[in-house]
């Protein structure tokens, strides 16, 4: 069994905090195209249907929020990856 020193394990461990908050990051590429694929059904929706624009905008909007919670969620475990294992 190879047995690494302490400060080759800090590293390794570092090099893999990185890695995971760049990963985590990519989740936001998600909850970006979900937002604008749901902006676009709604405004489709508001031009078949003018006069449900209201009930249209609100069910968008809170379906929006759900899916900023996926990319808010990403970035703090990013953070916390980067300022509380690295530091």
């Amino acid at each position: 069994m190879v047995e690494f020193s302490p400060q080759v394990i800090e590293t390794i461990i570092k090099a893999a905090a990185l890695i995971g908050a760049g990963l985590a990051l990519i989740a936001g590429i998600g909850a970006g195209v979900g937002q604008g694929y749901a902006a676009g059904k709604a405004v489709e929706s508001v031009a078949r249907q003018p006069e449900a624009r209201g009930i249209i905008t609100i069910t968008m909007l809170i379906g929006q929020a759900v899916a900023e919670s996926t990319g808010i969620y990403a970035l703090v475990f990013a953070l916390i990856l980067l300022f509380f294992i690295i530091l």
